[in-house]
C-alpha cells in the first residue's frame, strides 16, 4: 500500500494500521482506462472512493452545458464522500485522465459499518473540515493572488501530486491537462496562462510540452507563489 493510501485510509480509520487495513476488506477496486466516466454529474450518489493509483479530473457543467474543471486527483485524494451521508446526485463529473484504479466504499457498507466503527463519523466530519479548509484556500487564492502566482502554485501543486523524479533532479509532471484546462484551474484565460508558464520557462524554472511539464527549480516556483 503506498504512503498516500495509506494516510488516505487512516483519515477515515483513526491512527490504527489494524483499523485501516478492515476499512481496505469493506472496499471494493474499481479499474478505469483513460478517458472512462466514472459518474457523470446528476447521477445517483451512494459511494466514496480513494485513489489507489493513477489520475482523474473533476469537471461541473453550467447551464449552458458548458464543463469547467475544477479539481484533479491523484494517488491517495478521496472524492464523493457526501455521499456516504446524503442521498443527493453528484454534482460533477469525474473521468480518469490516465489508467485508474480506485478503492470504493458504498454509503450501504459504510451504515453498516457504523454500528461496529461509529468512530468513522468523527473521521468523516474532520476529512470534511479539512476539505472545506482547503476550499476556503482556494477562494483566497482566486480574490488575492495575482494570475502568474496562482499558476506557479498549481504547478507546485501538480508536481508535489504527480511529478516523477528524474535523473538530473528535475521534477517531471505529465498531467495530461489541455491548456483550457490548466487556465480552468487557476480561473483565468488560456492566453494569460500560457504567458506565466512562457516566462517561468525563460527563467529556466519549467520547461513546457504538451501536458508534460517538467519543474527546473521548484523552490524558485514556491517562493514566487507565496
Amino acid at each position: 500500500m503506498s504512503s498516500e493510501l495509506s494516510a488516505a485510509l487512516h483519515d477515515f480509520a483513526g491512527s490504527d494500521p489494524a483499523a485501516a487495513e478492515e476499512l481496505l476488506a469493506l472496499m471494493t477496486r474499481v479499474h478505469l482506462e483513460r478517458g472512462s466516466i466514472l459518474f457523470a454529474q446528476g447521477d445517483p450518489g451512494a459511494s466514496m472512493y480513494v485513489v489507489a493509483r493513477g489520475s482523474l479530473k473533476v469537471t461541473r457543467a453550467d447551464a449552458q452545458s458548458r464543463p469547467t474543471i475544477l479539481a484533479v486527483l491523484g494517488t491517495g485524494d478521496v472524492f464523493g464522500e457526501m455521499s456516504l451521508l446524503d442521498a443527493n446526485d453528484r454534482d460533477a463529473t469525474v473521468t480518469a485522465v490516465a489508467a485508474t484504479t480506485l478503492l470504493e466504499l458504498s454509503r450501504a457498507r459504510f451504515d453498516e459499518e457504523l454500528g461496529r466503527r461509529p468512530d468513522l463519523v468523527r473521521a468523516l466530519l474532520g476529512h470534511l473540515a479539512r476539505r472545506l479548509r482547503s476550499s476556503n484556500d482556494t477562494v483566497s487564492d482566486l480574490v488575492f493572488a495575482d494570475v502568474p502566482a496562482r499558476v506557479a502554485r498549481l504547478v507546485v501543486r501538480l508536481g508535489e501530486r504527480f511529478g516523477v523524479p528524474a535523473e538530473d533532479g528535475s521534477l517531471v509532471v505529465e498531467h495530461q491537462l489541455t491548456q483550457s484546462e490548466l487556465a480552468q484551474l487557476v480561473g483565468s484565460a488560456r492566453e494569460t496562462v500560457n504567458k506565466a508558464l512562457a516566462r517561468f520557462a525563460a527563467q529556466g524554472w519549467i520547461d513546457v510540452q504538451q501536458r508534460v511539464i517538467t519543474i527546473r527549480d521548484q523552490d524558485r516556483l514556491r517562493a514566487f507563489s507565496s
